[in-house]
């Protein structure tokens, strides 16, 4: 598994990865394998963001997963390929497979967010 480690996670299996005073938001690796063949996603809210509020779910083949907002910020952008062609998700999940960006209303949040190697143990790699 890819764990690219220029990104802050969530223990609900998101990815942050900051430009600035904006921010991509995705789902990790592990989040997409577990999950299986992703069919849809949906995103919910397009408005501001709340940390840790659910903005959108993701539905796969067997189950459907609720995304939860890694930080606060005003929704700049939603990537229209992962509502076209879902799967990228699976194919991609860190580049081409970002889900929304955001503007960040609090960067200081990212700072309760975990590194890379606390993201391993969590999921026992």
């Amino acid at each position: 598994m890819n764990f690219p480690s220029n990104l802050k996670y969530t223990k609900d299996h998101e990815w942050i990865r900051t430009e600035g005073a904006d921010a991509y938001i995705g789902i990790t690796d592990y989040a997409q394998s577990e999950l299986g063949d992703v069919v849809y996603v949906d995103i919910s809210r397009t408005d501001a963001l709340k940390q840790g509020e659910t903005f959108g779910t993701i539905e796969a083949v067997k189950t459907v997963s609720d995304m939860f907002a890694p930080a606060s910020g005003e929704v700049v952008e939603i990537n229209a390929k992962v509502k076209d062609v879902p799967e990228t998700l699976n194919k991609d999940c860190y580049n081409d497979g970002w889900i929304v960006k955001i503007k960040l209303a609090n960067p200081g949040e990212l700072d309760g967010l975990l590194g890379v190697d606390d993201y391993k143990k969590l999921i026992g790699q």
